[in-house]
């Protein structure tokens, strides 16, 4: 499709994507493992085996990578193959320099796992352009990486600011934008040199796919490398998995627009609320973030939130078991509402206050959505 259109549109029509031979306008699902070799043994046709490539993979790939404005776009098995996939890449010994506020699993692996690759980690608040400055080692530090809006606080991180920190070092910058989706947020456009989304939750929007994809400004080294690994470790997503991903992305646009509008609605509705203690939306003008929020987010502020409840743990957990149109589940992006107290899944050494519950707003009626943790947290509250 012509490169001046716009996303909804791309989505809509999955990049102009179709079957040639019959005219069908949902792409067909090819999911032979293995291709038929030229007679000189040669693979014109540019695929040669499953483990490394796949067209539906690639045609959803495609669509990511307009979206993005990238050179090209790699999907994996999950969110942690994409991101642990380029970590890896990275030339070792590599330092690098991470969020404290990220998603548990990812800074556990930094923390745990990956210094038997040959990485080294080091925490900082990525809200504070000085302290990432301050985390880097001239010559050692090979990738700056932050996740903004950032989860479960949404904290906010300059990314324009960062890239000129990360490539001052001679290091790349990688943004986690799986909450901001490129609805709302376009890092390689702010200087990024990778974006990261765990594309099972907004891109897919229907929590039944597991997926993650990496968009990459240019096709260099590291590119090649994160390439090599994914076939490597077949780490590829699957046919069927990839086509469910497509189908998902068509609608990406109206549904992260509805969400962001609901958790706008919601985030506005408590945080005066008598029995909340504060609301964390970067939507709102009292966050911390909004000013860098509001310039490097366009069409809204995402469709997730916090709530901290007064009364501390008990209530909190107290009012997510009391809900009803609300689930009681991990994850985020999908098309329903989940509640989750965060503190109790990532265990010890989480930055979440213990009162904290984080919301993903779905595609339900904001009022019965707002009725629902009305009626939860007064029950909490009287017992």
């Amino acid at each position: 499709m012509s490169a001046d259109l716009r996303p909804e549109t791309i989505l809509a029509q999955a990049g102009g994507a179709m079957d040639s031979e019959t005219g069908a306008i949902v792409p067909p699902i090819h999911i032979s493992t293995t291709y038929l070799r030229d007679p000189d043994n040669q693979y014109r046709k540019g695929f040669a085996y499953g483990r490394a490539d796949n067209a539906t993979v690639r045609q959803t790939e495609a669509v990511l990578a307009s979206l993005e404005g990238a050179a090209d776009c790699l999907l994996f098995s999950s969110g942690m193959a994409a991101a642990t996939s380029l970590f890896l890449a990275l030339s070792r010994p590599a330092h690098v320099v991470a969020p404290r506020v990220m998603y548990w699993g990812l800074r556990n692996w930094l923390l745990h796992g990956a210094p038997s690759h040959g990485l080294s980690a080091t925490l900082v608040d990525a809200s504070s352009l000085d302290e990432i400055a301050a985390a880097v080692r001239p010559g050692e530090t090979k990738l700056i990486w932050v996740e903004t809006p950032a989860n479960p606080l949404w904290t906010i991180t300059d990314i324009r600011g960062a890239a000129e920190i990360a490539h001052a070092a001679g290091a790349s910058l990688a943004v986690d934008s799986t909450v901001a989706t490129p609805i709302l947020s376009r890092p390689l456009a702010e200087g990024a040199d990778v974006v990261m989304h765990s594309a099972t939750k907004y891109l897919n929007g229907h929590s039944d796919v597991i997926a993650g994809a990496l968009a990459f400004a240019a096709k260099d080294s590291l590119y090649d490398r994160a390439r090599g690994i994914r076939s490597h470790h077949g780490a590829i997503l699957g046919p069927m998995e990839a086509s469910l991903l497509m189908r998902g992305l068509r609608t990406l646009h109206l549904r992260v627009r509805s969400q962001c509008a609901a958790a706008m609605t919601i985030a506005q509705h408590f945080a005066k609320h008598p029995q909340i203690e504060e609301v964390l939306y970067p939507g709102l003008e009292s966050h911390p973030g909004y000013a860098v929020a509001a310039r490097q987010m366009r069409g809204g502020f995402g469709g997730m939130l916090s709530i901290r409840v007064k009364g501390g743990e008990k209530t909190a957990i107290a009012t997510a078991a009391n809900v009803s149109v609300w689930k009681r589940a991990t994850s985020l992006g999908g098309v329903e509402s989940l509640i989750e107290h965060r503190a109790s899944v990532e265990g010890e050494g989480s930055p979440c206050p213990p009162d904290l519950l984080r919301l993903s707003v779905g595609i339900e009626a904001v009022e019965d959505l707002i009725a629902d943790l009305e009626r939860a947290l007064a029950s909490a509250v009287s017992k």
